[in-house]
């Protein structure tokens, strides 16, 4: 396969990830009824269609030129603080009947490990060095959303276990 041919292949292949975590996360956003974890999820929902927008520069820059699109921007990353960087201390607090919010986090979660080895993959496998960082700073950046979204369910983990008797408690 040529260059440019894998370069556009993991290209379209990041593009159909972004757009399902984009999708995923407005889902989720639309479903909670919890305030915070609504305005997270749509927070990682535009960072998502950021990124595939930025793909889709890149991926026609590549398709066009053969390489990059030196001038295409990336954005820039939300920080998520806190010790409960997704829900209100209210959720967290009835964290029992949060059903809908835990299996959202269990989604996520794997949906950014897949981002997260797609790109590291990528970044391997060009030889395009500018195409090496795009990809080694988006892993980074989903990275970020992985271990946020971890955060948050290892938080609440064991007193959802605890309330829905998940666990020999």
């Amino acid at each position: 396969m040529a260059n440019g041919d894998l370069l556009t292949d993991i290209l379209a292949q990041a593009i159909q990830a972004e757009r399902d975590g984009y999708r995923f996360y407005l889902m989720a956003a639309q479903s909670t009824q919890d305030s915070k974890a609504r305005e997270t999820f749509k927070r990682l929902a535009d960072e998502e269609l950021g990124h595939e927008v930025y793909l889709r520069v890149q991926y026609r820059a590549v398709a066009e030129t053969g390489a990059f699109d030196a001038q295409a921007r990336l954005g820039t990353q939300f920080f998520y603080p806190g010790e409960s960087p997704i829900f209100s201390p209210e959720l967290v607090g009835r964290i029992g009947e949060a059903h809908f919010e835990m299996s959202a986090l269990s989604i996520a979660i794997q949906l950014e490990i897949n981002s997260i080895k797609h790109y590291q993959s990528a970044a391997e496998q060009v030889s395009d060095e500018a195409a090496k960082k795009v990809f080694a700073e988006l892993a980074n950046w989903e990275t970020d959303h992985y271990q946020m979204l971890l955060r948050q369910q290892e938080l609440v983990r064991d007193g959802y276990w605890q309330a829905n008797g998940f666990a020999p408690f």
